[in-house]
């Protein structure tokens, strides 16, 4: 059996080094897609529902001026 010289154990020393540096950066995940809103739309969503729950809410409080209206809350 024939013995290695140590300038090619070194060598392979250092290749294998180059190769533990690099090949994690081959293996990473590609970077997260852009988010394809930024909420605008959740947001004016629920400010529609704010919006109808104040209506109702005005008209409850605020029944009309009919004095044959069953319905008397306050």
């Amino acid at each position: 059996m024939a013995a290695f010289p140590r300038a090619s154990l070194g060598l392979v020393a250092i290749m294998l080094l180059a190769l533990d540096v690099v090949l994690p950066n081959v293996q990473a995940q590609a970077p997260a897609p852009a988010p394809t809103s930024d909420g605008a739309s959740i947001d004016q969503g629920i400010a529609y529902l704010l919006m109808l729950l104040a209506l109702v809410l005005t008209y409850l409080v605020h029944p009309l001026n009919d004095a044959s209206t069953p319905c008397k809350l306050f």
